[in-house]
């Protein structure tokens, strides 16, 4: 019988929310309303036209929230400031009420034992800055900052990691390029001009969080990194790995650990842009120090060139839409993926996370790595005593924690693990279809299960050591 694989006792089990998705008290104490507000309220833009209003109550039931938290076990807490509730309009005056909300949280979590991993921005940008350009205009990014420098100041050393986005590839592609995210616009040129302000976003946030707290200030910044396979061994299919690669991962990998684009981006993309919107300056500030890359993993993609001959396959896990996130990329089909699947369709890969953290660790020796998410949406069903049993849900955190394990011992530095998602919750333009949470959540009564992922997880997170796929009974 083989050891159960132990992890070394510093090791950060966590789990992770977004404010949009699970707060709801969308028009109260000054909050603003957010591109999320405005996009899932417009019709036709989330399914059943579900929206963020309730959501799961986050914001009057906090308490209860950090209860489970503790009660799970975890070493650690990774929330998101909703920009909007802090400074409704993303300039000018900031609204006390919801600074107010996010102390009291971080205390409660501080003193449940549990450290707070703060997401600065995880999509929810303020309408207002969006009625101004959004992320196509500059100056988006140097408000993100001084919002940075605020939350500095008034969270300071309370905050244990300050990561300051989540997924910029979502908000510059889905938000801008395919629409299928808020604000839903579909401009190629306007996306990647996202994606340049985000990075110059990010550079200036660090600068802002370690101006305030110092250099001994924890930073980070969490980046969804695709693994993309080529279909075949052929010339023609490895270079549609390197277009994705460059829009995927390079556009974000090179400005804030290399600080530059890599040039067969900008090759690739000169017909859609001619990037004069990078100024002098810009990438020594997009490339700051960072004490920790978050990495995001849920499934993988493969690839081949596209002859032109027919419709191409476009099986990239995202939403359809009639304009393609893939900026500037023409010649690239995505293949459907073996399963098996998630409820949202997506392959489940655990290989993917090992091969991903070890690239990373190939290319950054230096860089220690967090997995900031991982988890998988099924179509949970309550039994008749009121339990949530889950095993697609536990076997996939097992194989995929069991992923990270061969990882490190590879040689990779991760130094923790957070399982999305703590809640069931919105699921943004796929509304309250999806569930991704180890705890359920009951939409009419917002009642609090935990399913057997949850005892599941529990174990794992007390005793360091991964529990068989078949420990699931409460403790």
């Amino acid at each position: 019988m083989s050891t159960p694989r132990r992890f070394p006792d510093d090791f950060v089990w966590g789990s992770a929310t977004a404010a949009y998705q699970i707060e709801g008290a969308a028009d109260e104490d000054g909050r603003g309303p957010s591109i999320w507000d405005t996009f899932s309220r417009t019709p036709g833009k989330v399914l059943d036209g579900d929206t963020g209003d309730v959501a799961d109550d986050h914001y009057h039931r906090w308490a209860e929230d950090v209860q489970h938290i503790r009660d799970l076990g975890l070493d650690a807490y990774r929330l998101s400031i909703s920009w909007p509730r802090v400074q409704p309009g993303g300039s000018g005056d900031f609204n006390e009420a919801g600074i107010a909300f996010y102390s009291r949280l971080v205390d409660a979590l501080t003193e449940a034992g549990v450290k707070p991993v703060v997401t600065l921005y995880h999509w929810d940008l303020p309408q207002e800055l969006e009625d101004e350009g959004g992320w196509t205009n500059r100056a988006t990014a140097y408000a993100f900052a001084e919002y940075a420098r605020r939350m500095a100041q008034e969270l300071g050393t309370r905050v244990d990691t300050w990561t300051t986005l989540n997924e910029p590839w979502c908000s510059a592609y889905l938000g801008y390029g395919s629409g299928v995210h808020a604000p839903g616009r579909t401009e190629g040129e306007g996306a990647l001009r996202a994606v340049h302000h985000l990075n110059l976003a990010h550079g200036l946030a660090v600068q802002a969080v370690r101006d305030v707290l110092g250099d001994e200030a924890r930073t980070s910044v969490t980046l969804n990194l695709h693994v993309v396979r080529p279909d075949t061994d052929s010339a023609e299919d490895a270079d549609a790995v390197r277009k994705i690669d460059a829009l995927a991962n390079r556009a974000f990998l090179g400005p804030l650990l290399d600080g530059a684009y890599p040039a067969d981006l900008l090759e690739d993309t000169a017909h859609v842009t001619d990037w004069s919107f990078v100024e002098d300056g810009d990438l020594a500030i997009t490339r700051q120090p960072l004490d920790v890359l978050g990495v995001n993993y849920y499934s993988t993609a493969r690839v081949r060139h596209f002859a032109g001959e027919g419709a191409p396959e476009q099986n990239d896990g995202h939403a359809e839409s009639a304009a393609s996130p893939w900026v500037g990329v023409t010649d690239v089909e995505f293949l459907q993926q073996p399963g098996p699947y998630t409820a949202m369709g997506w392959n489940i890969e655990p290989q993917g996370m090992t091969d991903l953290l070890l690239s990373l660790h190939a290319t950054y020796p230096d860089q220690p790595l967090m997995v900031t998410e991982n988890g998988a949406a099924f179509e949970d069903v309550v039994s008749p005593d009121g339990a949530v049993h889950d095993p697609q849900r536990v076997a996939y955190l097992h194989d995929h924690v069991e992923a990270v394990g061969r990882a490190i011992d590879a040689g990779a530095d991760v130094g923790g693990y957070f399982a999305w998602s703590l809640l069931d919750n919105f699921e943004w333009s796929y509304g309250y279809s999806k569930r991704f949470g180890i705890i359920r959540v009951d939409y009419d009564t917002l009642v609090r299960t935990w399913k057997d992922s949850a005892h599941w997880y529990r174990r794992l997170a007390t005793t360091r050591t991964l529990p068989g796929v078949d420990e699931v009974s409460p403790a």
